[in-house]
């Protein structure tokens, strides 16, 4: 959210104002009171367009700084609810630009896009003047040095008198974006204040969750609960790899390829099935134990939409068997609470061990089908008459 983002920023060096983030109205109040003066008011949801859809209020006194309170929390943007604000300084741009570093995935690399006519605007600059927003390729290796940030402020054409002040922060923010292990590292508006005072009035950023784990555990200070799905928060504490999609059909599978082919699959054969889709995305690896197999089923069945599952494996490291003891203990794990029909296709390492062990299980839950087509069209079947 934007107040992280601030926070990220000012561990940097980049200039910026934190302000203060409250979750009540009269919170609010008391912030405003205490920065004095008008202050500005302002949704923290992880949405652009705060601003057009009422969520950003400027309050001259600190009475208004409650009523605007009142109003923004508890709103909508974009179906995230707002649940806190930040209140800041008042601090109206004379300009506003664009400015931004992101991972390039297309040509491999990471690029920068900056426009002196940009802001808040930035999405319209781009349709009706796209040479005046500039991208600027970053090799990896060399990085943002004085010299290329001196070759992307004088690209961009920032003004002469705010140059030095363009390039260092340029390179303190290529700071937050490398140290952090960040996607995405965006100021809008960086906004040029009132005595040629270059400033960061907002931000956003996305961290990259793998570097997270390893590198950075400071990073989880800034999961907000709340704004997360339930199911992938449960996921998550699991240490599973599940994505949340609006469906009916639940997939565990091994490997992310292979996950991926299996939501095409249910997607195609869904299509002569009521239109069923599928449910998540669920990659359990190649440690397919009954454990990780009752962990995945357990967040997969919880999920009210689901209305059955599809368990597609291909033996590798992990020997179908073991999948198969994998998926009989977890029926056992989870008991009563396994209610929704499992359509389960093996192939591989001991294809033919697995398939024996769950048809000795002959549990009434369990259908075992060969093909990974007529196992995705039972599947979307039993979702769509369930």
């Amino acid at each position: 959210m934007e107040y992280q983002a601030k926070e990220l920023f000012a561990k940097h060096g980049v200039t910026t104002t934190l302000g203060e983030v409250v979750e009540t109205a009269d919170a609010a109040k008391a912030a405003a009171e205490k920065i004095g003066g008008v202050t500005v008011i302002k949704a923290q949801v992880k949405a652009g367009g705060r601003g057009k859809a009422g969520g950003v209020k400027v309050a001259k006194t600190a009475d208004e700084a409650h009523e605007h309170a009142s109003n923004i929390l508890g709103m909508e943007i974009k179906g995230l609810t707002v649940n806190r604000v930040l209140v800041t300084p008042a601090t109206p741009p004379v300009e506003e630009y664009y400015f931004s570093f992101l991972l390039d995935r297309s040509n491999r690399s990471h690029l920068c896009i900056a426009s002196v006519e940009g802001g808040v605007e930035i999405e319209e600059v781009a349709k009706t003047n796209p040479d005046a927003v500039k991208k600027i390729s970053i090799n990896a290796l060399e990085g943002v040095t004085v010299e290329k940030a001196t070759a992307i402020v004088d690209e961009a054409k920032f003004p002469a008198e705010l140059r030095d002040q363009a390039i260092e922060m340029v390179q303190k923010l290529w700071q937050v974006y490398v140290e952090e292990d960040a996607t995405l590292v965006e100021v809008n508006p960086l906004a040029r204040l009132e005595g040629d005072k270059l400033e960061a009035l907002d931000g956003k950023v996305s961290l990259d969750d793998n570097a997270s784990e390893v590198r950075h555990e400071d990073h989880a200070q800034f999961e907000v609960r709340e704004a997360a799905d339930a199911l992938e928060s449960k996921a998550k504490d699991l240490g599973l790899n599940y994505v949340k999609l609006d469906g009916q059909v639940g997939i565990i599978g091994n490997g992310a390829g292979l996950v991926m082919s299996t939501l095409d699959v249910v997607a195609y054969a869904g299509e002569d099935h009521g239109g069923v889709k599928p449910a998540n995305f669920l990659d359990i690896g190649g440690g397919a134990n009954a454990k990780v197999m009752a962990n995945g089923l357990d967040v997969i069945i919880h999920d009210e939409q689901v209305k059955s599952v599809f368990v597609n494996v291909f033996g590798g490291i992990t020997a179908c068997d073991e999948v198969a003891n994998g998926i009989k203990g977890a029926l056992e794990i989870l008991g009563d609470e396994a209610k929704k029909p499992l359509v389960v296709r093996l192939d591989g390492n001991n294809v033919e061990k697995g398939r024996a062990i769950l048809e000795e299980l002959n549990h009434p839950l369990v259908t075992v089908v060969d093909t990974m087509d007529g196992a995705a069209d039972k599947a979307a079947e039993l979702a769509n008459g369930a």
